[in-house]
C-alpha cells in the first residue's frame, strides 16, 4: 500500500469549491493500493508568516520519507522554495487556479505569489490541475512542462432536475463574495432589467473579503436593487440543493475560474446558464447550454440576462442542453482514480 498525505490548510469543512473537492476525494480512498490521509496545515495560507510556514514543515516532516505529499495549491503556491526543497517527501502539487491570478491583489503581492508558485511548481514531481485551461496557463506562464501535468476535473454528483419557480424568475449565483466573483458587475447588469420579473439569490461565504462585501453592498445601494437581491451567506448542502431546485436561471459573473464547480452543479440539475468566459468557465459549460460574455462586461452581461429572462423558449433550449451535458460529467470516482494513478506514478 502506498502512503500519501493530502496537505490542506485550514478547516476541511469549509463550503468553497477547493474544500469540497478535497473532501470528496478523501472520501474515496484507499483506492488502487493508495492510502490517502488528511494532513492539516495552518489556516493562514496563502498569507502564512514564518511561524506557520515552519509549523507546516514540522507537520510534513512527521510523515515518513516514502510518503507522497499531495499538496493543495492554496498552501503550496505560497510556500518558499527553500522550505519545499528541504522536505524529504516527493510532492504532487494540486492547482485549482494560480494564487497570483486572484483578482484584487496589490501589484507587489501578485508578483510575489507568481514568483513563489513558479518556483514551487518547479520542485514538484507532478502537478495536478482541475481543468485544461489551468494546464495551459501553467505551461505558458509558469514554465511547467506539459508532460508533468495531469488533469483531474472535479466530479459532479447526480441530482434531480431543477423544477424552477417561474414567476418571478429566480436567478441563482453561488460562490464566495470575493473580488474574483465580480458580484457588483452582476448587480449593475441587473439595473436596466428592473421592468422584468426576477429575483436574485447569492449563496456564498461573506467573510473572505471585507472589501468585496463592501463593494457589493455599495452596488446594491447605488442601483436600489437591495429589495430584489438576497445575500444568504454559505448554506448546508441540503439547503443549497433547495435553491438549485427552485432556480430558473444560473448566473456566474466571475472574472476567472479554475474550473467552475458550481457550473457543473447547475448543469447536473439542468439549469440554463448565463456566465462569463473567464478562465476555464468558457470550457466547463458547452456553448449550447449557456449565454457567455466577456468577464467584467456589465453591458454584455445585462444583454444576456435580458435575453434569457425575456425569451422563455431560449431558456428551455439552454436547459435541455445543460441537462444533457450534466449527465455526461465525470463522477468523483473518476477524479479520485486519476489522482491515485498520479500518486502511484510518483512513488515509482
Amino acid at each position: 500500500m502506498i502512503a500519501a498525505g493530502f496537505a490542506i490548510p485550514g478547516d476541511l469543512e469549509q463550503p468553497t469549491g477547493g474544500y469540497v473537492y478535497a473532501r470528496r476525494v478523501l472520501e474515496r480512498f484507499p483506492l488502487g493500493e493508495v492510502r490517502l490521509q488528511h494532513v492539516a496545515l495552518p489556516a493562514s495560507f496563502p498569507a502564512a508568516g514564518p511561524d506557520d510556514i515552519a509549523e507546516s514543515v514540522r507537520r510534513l516532516d512527521a510523515l515518513s520519507a516514502d510518503t507522497i505529499v499531495l499538496f493543495d495549491g492554496l498552501a503550496y503556491g505560497a510556500m518558499p522554495g527553500d522550505a519545499i526543497a528541504g522536505l524529504k517527501q516527493r510532492i504532487v502539487a494540486l492547482v485549482h487556479h494560480p494564487l497570483g491570478l486572484e483578482a484584487g491583489l496589490p501589484a507587489a503581492r501578485r508578483r510575489q505569489l507568481l514568483a513563489l508558485e513558479t518556483a514551487a511548481l518547479g520542485l514538484a514531481r507532478r502537478v495536478l490541475v482541475t481543468s485544461r485551461a489551468t494546464a495551459r496557463t501553467l505551461v505558458s506562464d509558469f514554465a511547467v512542462p506539459a508532460g508533468k501535468i495531469a488533469i483531474a476535473e472535479p466530479g459532479t454528483q447526480r441530482a434531480p432536475r431543477a423544477r424552477g419557480t417561474g414567476a418571478p424568475a429566480q436567478l441563482l449565483a453561488v460562490g464566495s463574495i470575493v473580488p474574483r466573483k465580480a458580484y457588483p458587475v452582476l448587480v449593475r447588469a441587473l439595473r436596466s432589467l428592473v421592468p422584468l420579473p426576477w429575483q436574485l439569490t447569492i449563496v456564498g461565504a461573506t467573510d473572505r473579503s471585507p472589501t468585496a462585501l463592501a463593494e457589493l453592498h455599495a452596488a446594491l445601494a447605488e442601483t436600489g436593487l437591495a429589495g430584489r437581491i438576497a445575500i444568504l451567506g454559505p448554506l448546508a448542502e441540503t439547503e443549497l440543493a433547495g435553491h438549485y431546485d427552485r432556480a430558473d436561471l444560473f448566473v456566474l459573473p466571475s472574472l476567472y475560474e479554475g474550473y467552475g464547480m458550481v457550473l457543473a452543479e447547475a448543469m447536473a440539475r439542468g439549469l440554463p446558464i448565463v456566465c462569463t468566459t473567464g478562465g476555464a468557465a468558457a470550457e466547463t459549460v458547452p456553448d449550447s447550454a449557456a449565454l457567455k460574455v466577456a468577464p467584467g462586461d456589465a453591458a454584455a452581461l445585462s444583454a444576456a440576462l435580458g435575453r434569457a429572462l425575456a425569451e422563455v423558449p431560449l431558456r428551455r433550449r439552454l436547459a435541455e442542453a445543460s441537462w444533457a451535458a450534466g449527465q455526461a460529467l465525470p463522477g468523483w470516482e473518476e477524479t479520485a482514480r486519476i489522482i491515485a494513478g498520479v500518486i502511484r506514478e510518483s512513488a515509482a
